[in-house]
C-alpha cells in the first residue's frame, strides 16, 4: 500500500491528542472516524475539533467551504468494529498503559482490513511490544504527535522490530500530506528522539532539588531571559507527576541513573504537582509565578543544558536510533519550537566547551548519563 491509497483514517481515542490528530487528518483531506469508548468522550472530542476549526475560520485560516467540507468527512463512533472496518490507516491515542494499548491493538488487528496500517501515538512505549499483540507486526508503526497536535509540527515515525519499510513510508508520506514534519526513528528505543534527548535535563532538576541548591527560582532566573518558560516552571506547567512518570519509566528500561530523587518524589507524595494543583515548585494560586531575575544562580548556564541534549543525541547516533545529526536537529527544533537543534547549537559553541560542562556536572553528580560520550569528545559530527 502507498499513502495515496489511504482514504479513510480511524482515530481511536478522542481525548486532547486524539481529537487534535483527527483535526489534522481532516485538514489533510481524509475521511476521519473519531472513536472512543463512550459517547460523552466522542462528543467532547467533536467539540474540541469544532473549537479549533471555529478559531481557524475566524482568523481566515480556513474558508467557510473548507470548514463545512471537513465536518462532512468527520464521523463520530463508539463501536470499535464498525469504526475500523473500512479504515486504511488507524491511529491509536489511548492512555499510556502498555497492557491497554496491546489490548486495543489486538482488537484492531481482529477488526481492521488486512491492508490497514496500525499506528500508535505512544510517547515512550515500545512499538515492538505493542505490535506483538497483532498478527501484522510489519504493519504497526509508532506515530508520535506533540501537544497540541493541531499546532505542533513534529511527528516521530517509529520503526518497530518487525515494521516494514513500506509501512514507515506510508506513515511518513501521510504526515507530509497533513503538513507535519515527519522524522523517522530507525530503531525502537525508549523515548524515541525528542523525549530521550530532553530526559537528562529532568535528571539534573531532580538532583538539584535533592542537593537543596540552587532553589528552583534561582535556577530558573538564570534561564528566564532566554527561555519563554525555564525548566522548573515548565515542569510545573506540564505536571511534576508527568515528569516523574517519565523518569521512572526510563529508570526501568534504560538506566538506574534516571531514578527520581526522594526529594522530588516528596512533591508527588504531598500532592503538589504544579499548575494543575495550584502549587509545585512555585505557587500558581494567583496565576503564573513571577521569577525574580536578581536571584539568578551563577552555578549553571545554558551551555549545561545544551551539553546534556547534545550528549544524549550522540548516544542516539551510536545506538542507530537515528543516523543523521540533521534529522535529530529537525526533530528537536520542531518538537520544541526552537529555531535550532542541539547539534547546530553545538557547532557554534564548540564541542570542547560542552565536554567541559558535562565534566562539571559529572563531578557534582557522578551519574553515567552525565559522562561525555566518545563521539562528543572526538567532535567528529557532520551537521
Amino acid at each position: 500500500m502507498k499513502a495515496e491509497d489511504v482514504k479513510t483514517v480511524a482515530m481511536i481515542g478522542a481525548g486532547d491528542m486524539g481529537h487534535g490528530i483527527a483535526a489534522c487528518c481532516l485538514m489533510g483531506g481524509y475521511k476521519v472516524i473519531l472513536r472512543d469508548i463512550e459517547q460523552k468522550f466522542v462528543d467532547k472530542g467533536m467539540a474540541g475539533i469544532k473549537a479549533s476549526f471555529d478559531k481557524f475560520k475566524e482568523k481566515g485560516k480556513m474558508t467557510p467551504e473548507a470548514y463545512d467540507d471537513a465536518f462532512k468527512r468527520l464521523i463520530p463512533m463508539v463501536d470499535l468494529q464498525t469504526a475500523v472496518k473500512d479504515a486504511d490507516f488507524i491511529i491509536e491515542a489511548v492512555p499510556e498503559k502498555v497492557e491497554l494499548k496491546k489490548s486495543v491493538f489486538a482488537d484492531l488487528d481482529k477488526f481492521a482490513p488486512k491492508h490497514a496500517i496500525l499506528a500508535s501515538n505512544t510517547s515512550n512505549i515500545s512499538i515492538t511490544e505493542i505490535a506483538s499483540a497483532t498478527q501484522r507486526p510489519d504493519q504497526v508503526i509508532g506515530y508520535h504527535f506533540f501537544n497540541p497536535a493541531i499546532l505542533m509540527k513534529l511527528v516521530e515515525v517509529i520503526k518497530g522490530g518487525k515494521t516494514s519499510d513500506e509501512s514507515i513510508q506510508v506513515g511518513y508520506d501521510i504526515a507530509k500530506k497533513i503538513k507535519k514534519v515527519p522524522v523517522i526513528v530507525k530503531k525502537d528505543s525508549p523515548g524515541f528522539i525528542f523525549n530521550r534527548v530532553n530526559e537528562p535535563t529532568l535528571v539534573l532538576l531532580s538532583k538539584i532539588v535533592e542537593a537543596g541548591h540552587p532553589t528552583p527560582e534561582e535556577f530558573d532566573a538564570a534561564f528566564k531571559p532566554i527561555m519563554p518558560m525555564p525548566p522548573f516552571e515548565l515542569t510545573d506547567y506540564v505536571g511534576i507527576d508527568v515528569a516523574l512518570h517519565g523518569l521512572e519509566y526510563f529508570a526501568q528500561v534504560l538506566s538506574a541513573d534516571y531514578k527520581p530523587s526522594e526529594a522530588i518524589l516528596a512533591y508527588l507524595k504531598s500532592g503538589n504537582l504544579g499548575k494543575k494543583t495550584g502549587k509545585g515548585f512555585y505557587d500558581w494560586s494567583q496565576g503564573r509565578p513571577t521569577i525574580d531575575l536578581a536571584k539568578a544562580t551563577k552555578e549553571y548556564d545554558l551551555n549545561h543544558l545544551i551539553a546534556l541534549q547534545v550528549n544524549e543525541a550522540t548516544k542516539l547516533l551510536e545506538e542507530g536510533v537515528a543516523d543523521d545529526p540533521k534529522e535529530i536537529d529537525l526533530a528537536m527544533a520542531n518538537g520544541g519550537g526552537s529555531p535550532f537543534g542541539p547539534f547546530a547549537l553545538a557547532k557554534g559553541i564548540g564541542y570542547p566547551t560542552l565536554v567541559a560542562k558535562l565534566e562539571e556536572l559529572y563531578k557534582k553528580f557522578p551519574l553515567e548519563i552525565f559522562k561525555p560520550t566518545q563521539t562528543l569528545r572526538e567532535g567528529k559530527i557532520s551537521v
